[in-house]
């Protein structure tokens, strides 16, 4: 692996994530912020080197990955898995141009990364629906997308954030020129509700709002994307990619890969407990309470109607054809060939 300029996102005394600039070079022998997990056997010389670029640093929807690292299942598959954090270019990019061999991404950049000419390609889905809500404190009075009206919404100003929010506000009943949006960034979501700053931000259910209630004590309310599915479309976040060129030249490896993946999201499945602990182990900076609570959330969550990493051409083709109408892709997509099932086991 060539030198690549990584984002270690690490988070503050107050829990939420931060960014701070790092670098790591394979022929200076630095070791990934995330690496192997102590305590697995050093990877012998016929053993296959891939690099996996995570999404954000470790958090509960990676549990199936350290739960693989932390019981060999890479190596028994003939795999050296380093895992990097996400380089600034993007990690479509990076994967896409071959800089990574897998990556974790989400649909709503695989398909524009797509229609821009990167060729990435999503090989299984880590949850099966869109785990996001829209999270307020109870005492906002929000309940439902109409309860939006005359609230401020708190993001980053991305395109998908305004045409979801006046989707939904509209779809329920409510004026979306009624709701005010203002950009906050990466900021203590609770602590900017508290402070009047904007009354609701965009989460996930399974780690903000679940840190929110169960770790932190507040009384919230959350608005889940997969209750308003009659508005909205569902959509895979995260997945795993890889290129098109890896899916060419090495699919045993991408085989091997999901392999031993998917022995780790069985495994988080089984014994959540085993995999907070593989977690915590990789990364003992996280909050081991929001980590155990996190997983616990999870795992009954990795596998939908069918087995765990399976992907709906319906649901790519449905959310291409929503991001299509709100202008925010200029062509149809070719979904087909933005993602596949067929390197599952």
């Amino acid at each position: 692996m060539s030198s690549l300029a990584l984002v270690a996102c690490g988070s503050n005394e107050d829990g939420e994530p931060t960014e701070t600039a790092t670098a790591e070079s394979e022929a200076t022998g630095t070791a990934s912020p995330t690496g192997t997990a102590e305590g697995t056997s050093t990877p012998s010389g016929d053993l296959t080197d891939v690099t996996l670029m995570l999404n954000w640093t470790p958090n509960a929807q990676h549990a199936g990955i350290y739960m693989a690292v932390a019981n060999g299942w890479y190596e028994e598959a003939g795999l050296n898995v380093e895992i990097v954090e996400p380089a600034t270019a993007g990690v479509d990019q990076v994967v896409g141009t071959g800089g990574a061999d897998f990556g974790i991404s989400v649909a709503e950049s695989v398909l524009p990364a797509r229609a821009a000419g990167v060729p990435v390609v999503s090989i299984a889905a880590i949850l099966p629906y869109n785990d996001s809500s829209f999270m307020a404190l109870a005492d906002s009075g929000i309940t439902r997308p109409a309860d939006f009206e005359g609230k401020t919404y708190g993001g980053y100003g991305g395109p998908l954030e305004t045409e979801l929010l006046r989707t939904l506000v509209a779809c329920d009943g409510g004026d979306p020129d009624a709701v005010e949006m203002v950009e906050v960034g990466n900021v203590d979501y609770l602590a900017g509700m508290e402070q009047g700053r904007f009354d609701f931000v965009w989460v996930f259910e399974g780690w903000d709002a679940l840190r929110a209630r169960e770790v932190e004590g507040k009384d919230i309310t959350t608005v889940k994307f997969v209750d308003w599915l009659d508005c909205i479309p569902d959509w895979y976040t995260p997945v795993f990619t890889t290129s098109e060129e890896m899916i060419a030249d090495h699919p045993d490896t991408i085989r091997a890969f999901l392999e031993a993946t998917t022995r780790g999201y069985e495994g988080a499945i089984a014994d959540p407990s085993a995999a907070a602990d593989a977690l915590l182990a990789a990364a003992p900076e996280l909050d081991e309470a929001l980590v155990r609570a996190a997983v616990e959330y999870h795992a009954p969550k990795f596998v939908g109607e069918g087995p765990w990493g399976t992907q709906d051409p319906e649901v790519w083709s449905a959310f291409a054809d929503f991001l299509l109408d709100a202008g925010l892709l200029e062509e149809p997509a070719d979904t087909p060939a933005a993602f596949t099932n067929d390197f599952l086991p």
